[in-house]
């Protein structure tokens, strides 16, 4: 077999990389953090998150939690437990609990109640848009 010339070695680089920018373009999947025109990525019917509770739904970058404190507001916070990396319960009686190790949390903050969890759930901009709840 030949050494291959100066032309085939370029022409195959250049083969290498156009080829994953063509199927990236080729590609169905939306964008992460694309929007709805709404302000946001859609999250959840407003319905379907009930005042004094909330919902464990998909969001562009991983699992939301959205609570309800009241009729008009709404919080997202990630319900990844930052003590272990379980995922917490919905909402009930105003507090939010880790079923791995007890921490509980305060369902309209996310703060801090009780360990051994040391600090609260991370909050995720989300807010009401129309009969929706999207991200902020």
């Amino acid at each position: 077999m030949p050494d291959p010339t100066r032309r085939t070695v370029v022409c195959g680089l250049l083969a290498g990389l156009v080829a994953p920018v063509s199927l990236a373009a080729c590609s169905s999947e939306k964008p992460a953090g694309g929007s709805s025109g709404s302000g946001g990525t859609p999250l959840a019917k407003l319905a379907d998150v009930p005042v004094g509770s909330g919902a464990i739904v998909d969001g562009p970058s991983g699992k939301v939690l959205i609570v309800r404190p009241s009729e008009n507001e709404v919080k997202g916070l990630d319900p990844v437990c930052p003590h272990a990396g379980v995922t917490v319960s919905k909402p009930a009686g105003g507090t939010i609990t880790c079923p791995g190790h007890g921490s509980v949390f305060d369902a309209a903050t996310g703060d801090r109640k009780k360990g051994p969890a040391t600090t609260g759930l991370t909050p995720i901009p989300v807010k009401i848009s129309g009969d929706s709840v999207v991200t902020a």
